[in-house]
């Protein structure tokens, strides 16, 4: 069965191209994280939320005016894969974009006209604002997993990061040893230890944005662990550890950190008690006594078992809300 959407963007063709190609922009509106090999043959991967990955290969891209993206089938009947084909017209008030989703098995066609419906509206909230915001479907996943919840601490770290320039990279961190150049390099550091973990190996980028050049490294880490899963152990070091606690390090690292970048900057940390309570877990769960000043946490300081879950997790790790 064949599905349709469009929008009506009030953006050049070039940007409402952008908007469905760019990594950077595609962030903005329908991806936690987004992978583009933007070429005839190039591969895509979209983390959508964090239990739902589209993924496949380019057929055909003319810049500024039409991608055909042929989306990886996970059923074993059917056709090999969805056709989906956006076409991109100059029209009055901004440029048209319409999208055509084919090959879908009539079972999945309500869930993913639903989908649709609920991107494009973030898609024209983009187009209008830059950025549509916080995604309520990546902010509490059903199942909250080490990965499922290293999804979304990664969507709220980038979205505290989205907009930051250069010239921020010298204000203080509430971590005194830290300015936020400095945390980028810290949590660039610990991205590449965790990926190397999983058994890959990190490529850092020096292009783009802060928000590009971490959201490219987390994405790096987080799809090394989902390709290797959470069972067995990882040797780190002379210690082996359970896979599921090493792969808990990276919504650790991304939320707390989200946190102190954004108290460097006059950002807010949007995030779910459900996760920043989950995160909670899992802190405690890594940041054993014996560890704390070696792995880098000072201190924990009192809280109230009443105070809101994030506020709990920061107090564990030594910080002040």
């Amino acid at each position: 069965m064949t599905i349709e959407k469009t929008a009506l963007l009030p953006v050049s063709a070039d940007e409402a191209f952008a908007l469905v190609t760019r990594p950077d922009r595609l962030r903005r509106w329908l991806a936690v994280s987004a992978r583009v090999d933007l070429r005839a043959g190039g591969e895509f991967r979209w983390t959508l939320t964090p239990m739902a990955v589209a993924a496949g290969t380019i057929v055909e891209v003319d810049p500024g005016r039409r991608l055909v993206l042929a989306l990886d089938q996970d059923q074993p009947t059917g056709p090999k894969g969805h056709i989906v084909t956006i076409t991109i017209e100059p029209a009055e008030g901004g440029t048209l974009v319409r999208l055509v989703h084919e090959g879908l098995p009539e079972d999945r066609v309500d869930g993913t006209v639903e989908g649709w419906t609920h991107f494009f509206e973030r898609l024209e909230r983009a187009a209008v604002t830059g950025d549509a915001g916080p995604d309520e479907w990546a902010a509490a996943p059903a199942e909250l997993t080490p990965l499922t919840s290293a999804d979304a601490t990664l969507a709220v770290l980038q979205h505290v990061l989205r907009g930051l320039g250069e010239d921020d990279l010298d204000a203080s961190t509430p971590c005194t040893e830290f300015t936020v150049g400095r945390l980028e390099t810290h949590l660039l550091g610990s991205l590449t230890s965790l990926t190397s973990l999983a058994g890959g190996t990190l490529v850092p980028s020096t292009a783009g944005d802060l928000e590009s050049r971490i959201a490219d490294a987390a994405q790096q880490a987080v799809e090394t662990w989902t390709a290797r899963g959470l069972a067995g152990t990882v040797q780190a070091g002379p210690q082996e550890l359970p896979a599921a606690l090493a792969a808990s390090i990276l919504s650790v690292e991304f939320l707390v950190h989200a946190w102190d970048f954004a108290s460097a900057t006059g950002r807010k940390v949007t995030v779910s008690d459900q996760v920043a309570a989950y995160v909670l877990d899992l802190a405690e769960q890594v940041v054993q006594p014996e560890l704390r000043r070696t792995a880098g946490f000072d201190p924990a300081i009192p809280i109230s078992d009443d105070a809101p879950a994030l506020d709990r997790l920061l107090a564990f790790t030594g910080r002040t809300a």
